[in-house]
């Protein structure tokens, strides 16, 4: 029922386009036949509306694979670099959460370690909403920022790297088999502000898939069980998320996929001194307000990075310092 939806909007959508179109069309036609100057002003207006519509049907179009109208997993690490990269971390994990409340979509934090002085390490997101996965699958990879550190008391210019890595969060029917003896389980302490059942019991999990080398952890449950049940889920749509991946390598070998994805592989940077400059490396897309994207302004990335996914087409895109 999901996927009839999503075509009859698709159809009624490019109907309605159709329809407009043939309408302006019409109307513009007689009013320079009547002369009419400020019809016709009217008429290319509503046509770069609707040219501005059609661009934004076609990425929703795009979003057509077999996971895209899934919610997501978003997960956030910081790279090397102390306070300063745990602080940006957590600056990423803000405009993730911003961007998701733009579309309407609701956010859990599933896990989260906090850094030693300010920032977080690691946490993992839960997004839910219609096509969270098709539009955030594009923004895995390492992220750079560059500024002059609030941290350094000689105000030196600092560069500091985390990545993000996206995946489905797969429904109950999907079957995906995980052999019990394939699992390393380790409960820990939650970590956090406090509280009455904070640093009292062993209530977090951590399950490491052996074959795989994948970990997740929850901890934002109070029991163990929970946890337990949520870690398993999300080891579950990993696994799932890299079988999609090895299926879209296989059918188009361009396509982007997760084994690129590493220390030095940045997909974007934010500059914010001694210039602002926010630039997507794969795509060529900038703004250069920053502070728009730190604020969620997200989707000219995703968009044209899908659009890339999808066609195959590659960029020649110098980096920046």
């Amino acid at each position: 029922m999901r996927e009839r939806r999503r075509l009859d909007e698709a159809i009624t959508a490019t109907r309605a386009i159709e329809k407009d179109l043939a309408d302006t069309v019409d109307l513009m036609e007689l009013a320079e036949m009547e002369g009419d100057e400020a019809l016709v002003d009217d008429g290319v207006a509503a046509l770069e509306a609707l040219a501005r519509k059609a661009e934004t049907d076609k990425v929703a179009a795009l979003l057509s694979g077999e996971a895209d109208a899934s919610d997501a997993y978003l997960e956030i690490n910081a790279g090397a670099g102390g306070t300063e990269s745990n602080d940006w971390a957590e600056m990423l994990q803000r405009m993730y959460m911003r961007w998701a409340e733009r579309h309407g979509y609701k956010v859990e934090i599933i896990d989260q370690h906090p850094g030693e002085q300010a920032g977080i390490k690691s946490c993992t997101l839960l997004v839910k909403g219609e096509n969270a996965y098709g539009w955030a699958k594009t923004e895995s990879g390492v992220h750079r920022l560059v500024r002059i550190s609030p941290y350094d008391s000689n105000a030196r210019r600092h560069t500091s790297f985390t990545s993000v890595w996206v995946y489905p969060a797969i429904d109950d029917d999907i079957e995906i088999e995980v052999n019990e003896k394939d699992l390393k389980i380790d409960t820990y302490r939650s970590s956090g502000a406090g509280g009455q059942h904070v640093n009292t019991t062993d209530s977090a999990v951590r399950i490491t898939h052996l074959p795989t080398g994948i970990v997740v952890a929850c901890q934002n449950e109070r029991s163990q069980h929970k946890n337990r049940a949520t870690a398993m889920k999300m080891l579950k749509a990993r696994l799932y998320e890299a079988e999609l991946q090895k299926r879209e390598a296989e059918a188009a070998a361009t396509n982007a996929s997760k084994t690129d994805i590493g220390w030095g592989h940045q997909i974007r940077s934010y500059v914010l001194q001694p210039y602002q400059m926010v630039k997507d490396l794969r795509t060529g897309v900038v703004n250069t307000q920053p502070q728009l994207v730190l604020d969620g302004e997200l989707d000219a990335y995703m968009a044209a990075a899908l659009s890339q996914r999808v066609t195959g087409e590659k960029v020649q895109v110098e980096d920046i310092d």
